[in-house]
């Protein structure tokens, strides 16, 4: 009923993002909102899952559709086909995918239906920790994604020049949206307020973590790619010297990119590192924590180091892409080689040492955030280069399906029916 309504709404510039997971979702939380606001029509498309869900619950509306992450030929068709027929459906005159399986899949579908605006939000690079026939296939979907996009937005400097590196997109066909980071950060929800703090307090006690016990902290997935085995290294060197020291690891393991058997053990077995798993709403945890580590191998920006900074915390992270945006070596954070145990100890231990500078780091980032990847600054953001986009293809409202789509649509349902 919904869905009959809003198509009627022909002055409307529909868009559609499509991610892979439900979970990705969360990246366009609020942003949909703000676009309708701004006159835009709004369908987001992902697979089946909660977070989906919330997303039409706000107003917006949404299409579940099965999307593996990993390779998988035959299913990988079968969402392809599907895609071009939701396309074919909604007609937007705007798509705008993101995530690799995502990027493919509806770039090549808004393609193959000549959507009048396509873009490409590049969020990171699987293929930059990979290796043999799986980084050259990741590599070759990028390309892809990219090819059929009219514009790649990039979350960061960083990973717009090292998908250039790669070969992987011309650089007059990218953009990044203001200082990058393509959602922005909302400083009130992290902000060291009584309240937060008060629930940080009773998150400590639930954790069974001592009053003054300093906190190492990360939120994120529990995998190599994120660096969590040289957290783990750096966390049992530290404690030495720091008897009291707690590691909090707030977020699960994934099966897609899995933990040595030797850095699982240490973190079921170790009485210090404490694994909450998945948490909804993390915003209270980073007020546990003295400092966050962020030892990444790769990131699109890193937004858990801006919501940590916005908390008031220091960051230490690894110099990858995307974690060098998201962090000032010196002013907001400290920066150290990528994948050194080592190096990322001394740095933790110089904050945790040092209160003053913990304070400086943590007050001079909270300030960068707000001066600079505000929420509604990324929005406004992407809602003028869809402006400049849809004017330089003398758009203003929806495209009508052509008889070619048609004669598609067609052919694609008959497919999907089979």
């Amino acid at each position: 009923m919904n869905l009959q309504r809003n198509l009627a709404k022909e002055n409307y510039v529909r868009v559609m993002n499509i991610v892979t997971s439900a979970m990705s979702v969360r990246f366009l939380e609020g942003q949909s909102e703000y676009l309708a606001k701004k006159g835009y029509e709004i369908t987001v498309v992902s697979s089946p899952g909660e977070e989906l869900s919330k997303a039409q619950c706000a107003g917006v509306l949404t299409a579940a559709l099965p999307m593996n992450r990993e390779i998988s030929p035959g299913k990988d068709l079968v969402s392809f086909w599907r895609l071009v027929n939701l396309i074919l459906s909604l007609r937007p005159t705007i798509t705008n995918v993101a995530t690799p399986k995502a990027g493919l899949l509806g770039g090549a579908a808004a393609w193959l239906c000549r959507v009048p605006c396509r873009y490409y939000s590049l969020i990171g690079l699987r293929c930059e920790t990979t290796t043999g026939l799986k980084r050259r296939l990741l590599l070759l979907t990028e390309r892809i994604a990219c090819a059929c996009a009219h514009r790649v937005i990039c979350v960061s400097d960083s990973l717009r020049q090292k998908a250039m590196e790669l070969g992987i997109v011309a650089a007059d066909k990218t953009v990044v949206l203001a200082a990058g980071s393509y959602t922005g950060v909302d400083p009130k929800r992290f902000a060291p307020t009584s309240e937060g703090l008060g629930r940080a307090g009773q998150i400590r006690q639930e954790l069974g973590i001592p009053k003054e016990a300093p906190v190492v902290g990360f939120v994120g997935r529990l995998t190599e790619d994120k660096g969590i085995s040289e957290l783990v290294e750096a966390y049992l060197a530290l404690r030495e010297g720091i008897p009291d020291l707690r590691l909090l690891l707030v977020g699960e393991q994934e099966e897609g990119d899995p933990l040595p058997r030797r850095t699982c053990r240490c973190i079921e077995n170790e009485q210090g590192i404490i694994c909450t798993g998945f948490v909804q709403d993390p915003s209270d945890y980073y007020h546990v924590m003295d400092v966050f580590a962020f030892p990444t191998h790769r990131e699109g920006f890193g937004n858990v180091a801006l919501e940590a900074n916005a908390a008031g915390k220091p960051v230490v992270a690894s110099r990858a892409t995307g974690a060098v945006d998201a962090v000032v070596d010196g002013v907001t954070g400290i920066l150290v080689p990528v994948g050194d145990a080592r190096a990322l100890a001394s740095a933790l231990a110089r904050v945790i040492g040092n209160r003053r500078l913990a304070t400086k780091l943590g007050s001079a980032g909270r300030e960068r955030v707000f001066r600079e990847y505000r929420q509604e600054i990324a929005w406004d953001a992407l809602a003028e280069e869809y402006r400049q986009l849809l004017q330089a293809r003398g758009l203003t409202a929806s495209t009508p399906v052509t008889s070619e789509a048609a004669a598609i649509a067609s052919t694609t349902r008959a497919i999907a029916s089979q």
